[in-house]
């Protein structure tokens, strides 16, 4: 049997051994955990491939104001005798050489002059647009920083209630021992010593949940970095005393004005729009170009062109554009208008956030002062029911309900701060002025 015994506790060293070794243990700070976030964030891939696209099209745009340089060549082979009538005074075509190919080479140059400003529009428009892109992934980068922090949050809140309710479990287990001794020697009914038995089972029971939560944002924190979710992150204790003195709400207001990477996206896109309104007027301008070219033509026994260069300028303009109504300058005066209700909606939701997130941090933060002083009650309370309880003068009930209570307080209190940090970060994120390393 003790060789069993043994063999069994051996094995389950083991199987603890190999558990210990499966699951990796990273500490990280909250600013090394935005910095794995934004590194590994699949959102700022795909604005990296925006970004990508947006600079094509600028190089797209530059390329219109380039030479056009086209080389063309043919050669065609005549199965049948083609009729050569040649019209010239004093030349006949009768009785001509048979003709049965012709090779034929060109060489045309286009160097734009004047276009309407299009090509001018159309290059600043992309560098507007490029530019805006670029804005949206900075601005992606404040929300994903803040994500991690609440992400970050969770699991510090769930690791210290764990703590919390594992140092209260392991006292509620030590009296229970007490008083199975005392109901032992008949100096407590079996009753109250149940009654103790039922609170440390309700312990039990809390600490499962709070592991049971601590593990799920355990493996959202790791897909949300982009490490193996068998890992597992161990948070700074400093985290909760990172806030800062609140200043007041018009400072915040003023801050977003200056600093939202979507507002200044916005702005972006809106000189975009004007100058594609300009570009779509411009459509009913000519466009007037230099040309040049180059023709060489070979018909064996019949014709041989070479050294034909010409130079010249070149003007068309669309003559469908008297009356056709102009679509795409319709387009882009929508456009515009859309983009400027845009920006008042967005006005209106940042002043709407900031006065909230300044509300919520500002409520967190009270939050902290009641939670301090419910758990300094409470802990007294404690103090003095368990007193009362070691002279005979209060009940079991009453001697765990202040334990109770006392748990209750000291997990408020962690959590309150935990959430005025949280807090004051969202209201940061809602100014654009998050920073992130």
């Amino acid at each position: 049997m003790k060789k069993i015994n043994n063999s069994v506790l051996a094995l389950a060293l083991f199987v603890g051994i190999a558990n210990t070794n499966a699951q990796e243990k990273k500490t990280l700070t909250l600013d090394e955990a935005v910095q794995l976030g934004i590194q590994n964030s699949k959102n700022l891939k795909i604005d990296a491939a925006k970004i990508e696209e947006a600079t094509a099209d600028l190089l797209e745009a530059k390329n219109r104001q380039l030479p056009e340089l086209k080389v063309s060549g043919s050669y065609m082979y005549l199965p049948i005798k083609p009729t050569v009538d040649i019209k010239l005074p004093g030349v006949s075509g009768a009785g001509g050489p048979e003709v049965h190919q012709v090779a034929y080479g060109s060489v045309n140059l286009s160097v734009p002059i004047y276009n309407g400003g299009r090509i001018k529009y159309g290059i600043q428009s992309a560098k507007y647009l490029v530019e805006a892109s670029k804005l949206n992934t900075e601005n992606d980068k404040v929300a994903i920083a803040y994500n991690v922090a609440q992400a970050y949050n969770n699991l510090f809140k769930a690791n210290q209630s764990i703590k919390v309710l594992e140092e209260n479990l392991t006292a509620s287990q030590k009296r229970d021992e007490t008083f199975l001794k005392l109901e032992n020697n008949g100096v407590i009914a079996r009753n109250d010593r149940l009654k103790a038995n039922l609170q440390t089972s309700d312990l039990e029971l809390q600490l499962l949940e709070a592991k049971n939560n601590y593990n799920i944002a355990n493996i959202n924190m790791d897909l949300l970095l982009g490490i193996p979710e068998t890992t597992e992150i161990e948070v700074d204790q400093n985290y909760i005393e990172e806030a800062s003195e609140v200043k007041t709400v018009d400072f915040y207001l003023n801050e977003a004005r200056e600093n939202r990477k979507d507002l200044q996206s916005l702005d972006q896109q809106r000189k975009a729009a004007e100058l594609g309104t300009r570009s779509a007027k411009a459509e009913n301008l000519p466009s007037v170009a230099f040309t040049g070219g180059y023709v060489a033509a070979d018909i064996p026994k019949f014709l041989t062109v070479y050294n034909a260069v010409n130079v010249g300028i070149g003007v068309s303009y669309n003559l469908s554009n008297i009356w056709k109504e102009n679509s795409a300058l319709k387009q882009s005066k929508a456009r515009e208008m859309q983009l400027s209700a845009t920006n008042e909606l967005l006005n209106d939701n940042i002043k709407l956030d900031v006065n909230r997130e300044y509300q919520n941090t500002d409520y967190s933060k009270k939050r902290i002062m009641v939670f301090e002083k419910s758990a300094e009650q409470a802990n007294e309370n404690y103090r003095i029911t368990k007193n009362k309880y070691d002279n005979g003068l209060a009940t079991m009930t009453e001697l765990l309900d202040a334990d109770a209570a006392q748990i209750s307080a000291n997990v408020g209190v962690i959590n309150a701060k935990a959430d005025a940090a949280l807090a004051y970060r969202k209201l940061l994120q809602t100014t654009g002025t998050l920073t992130f390393k």
